[in-house]
């Protein structure tokens, strides 16, 4: 089973200060699901200028008591790891993102750019391409449906989407 999303949202702000506010938007009083997002490391290539980071969020597991009576379910947070090559020359960022909770029952995934509007070159546009979820068998599908409603809920990139979109609302335009 596989499932693929795709969804495109246009900040109309510099992309430093888009960048800036991805980078630390959690966690924040606003989203109680993410407990914690921690650099493990960040590394800049002096040769490219592109600065590198691998980051692990702590979500609050959201998967309903009901389901957790599957012990592989009972657990009392899931972790996701994000990898982001930020490229300031070329003024964009790739982000990758993936559960380490449930991966030997299914794997999930995101993948992510910011890079400049065609409307606007001040503006960014996040395309939230591909958030794919593969099971690789029965016990791994019911992970998999359990993972993906923790992945969205637990608001690390999936959700995240839509607080970044009422995030940037309330932000005065710019063109």
């Amino acid at each position: 089973m596989g499932v693929t999303v795709d969804v495109h949202q246009v900040y109309k702000y510099p992309f430093e200060q888009v960048v800036a506010s991805y980078l630390r938007k959690y966690p924040n009083p606003m989203d109680k699901n993410v407990i914690s997002v921690k650099i493990v490391e960040e590394k800049r290539d002096v040769s490219t200028g592109i600065i590198y980071r691998k980051r692990i969020a702590i979500c609050q597991n959201v998967i309903p008591e009901m389901l957790r009576k599957v012990s592989i379910l009972k657990v009392p947070s899931i972790q996701l790891e994000e990898e982001s090559w930020l490229n300031p020359q070329e003024r964009n960022m790739a982000m990758r993102s993936h559960c380490l909770t449930w991966t030997q029952y299914a794997s999930m995934k995101e993948e992510s750019v910011f890079r400049e509007s065609t409307e606007n070159p001040n503006w960014k546009k996040l395309g939230v391409g591909s958030i794919f979820l593969i099971a690789l068998h029965c016990a791994g599908w019911m992970g998999a449906m359990a993972g993906q409603s923790s992945f969205k809920e637990a608001g690390f990139q999936s959700q995240g989407l839509a607080f970044s979109t009422t995030f940037w609302k309330r932000l005065p335009a710019r063109s």
